[in-house]
């Protein structure tokens, strides 16, 4: 019998894992204009690699993709402008992709109107539990033997004057969030 629970919660955590990353992309979208929150995602990531290691498979790399998929997503933004290719000065068959300042700009926006979704998809969780969904999440993530190439160093963005007024009602919503009563 333990078995067919065991069997029952993987295809449970694998349909849950399944939709709820379906269901954050969207409501995450709302929240993102001017920009998805693929597209947004994949600019984080152009920000966490080095300089000279921003190629397109090193973008799909961190956000666990295919290359393809980031080639679409990064077309996508160097048509609006945000980005720009140019090729690489180590691999002349890979381009590495820099943010323009409409990229920056347009990040600026995003990280402005994104702090109420942060609130609200973290309000239920005590910093001690989200320090347990982030360790099983990574636990989860390297079930085919390969780690993350996670997000937690300190990248290059400069949100200007305002970073820490930013960051402030950043902090704030949350707590806001956390002690909203329905």
């Amino acid at each position: 019998m333990n078995n067919y629970k065991a069997l029952f919660l993987m295809q449970q955590i694998y349909a849950t894992l399944f939709s709820l990353t379906n269901k954050i992309q969207i409501k995450g979208d709302e929240y993102c204009e001017p920009l998805t929150s693929r597209q947004l995602m994949a600019m984080v990531s152009i920000m966490h690699l080095p300089e000279n290691e921003t190629t397109l498979n090193n973008i799909a790399k961190k956000l666990g993709t295919t290359k393809q998929s980031i080639k679409q997503l990064i077309t996508n933004l160097e048509n609006k402008g945000y980005v720009i290719t140019l090729p690489s000065q180590y691999d002349k068959r890979a381009v590495n992709v820099k943010i323009t300042e409409a990229g920056t700009d347009a990040m600026k926006i995003c990280a402005e109107k994104s702090i109420g979704f942060f609130g609200k998809l973290s309000k239920d969780f005590s910093i001690e539990e989200m320090e347990i969904l982030w360790t099983l999440l990574k636990k989860l993530y390297r079930f085919d033997g390969e780690e993350q190439d996670g997000f937690e160093e300190e990248a290059e963005f400069d949100m200007g004057e305002d970073a820490d007024e930013i960051q402030e009602r950043a902090l704030n919503e949350f707590e806001r969030m956390r002690n909203y009563k329905k």
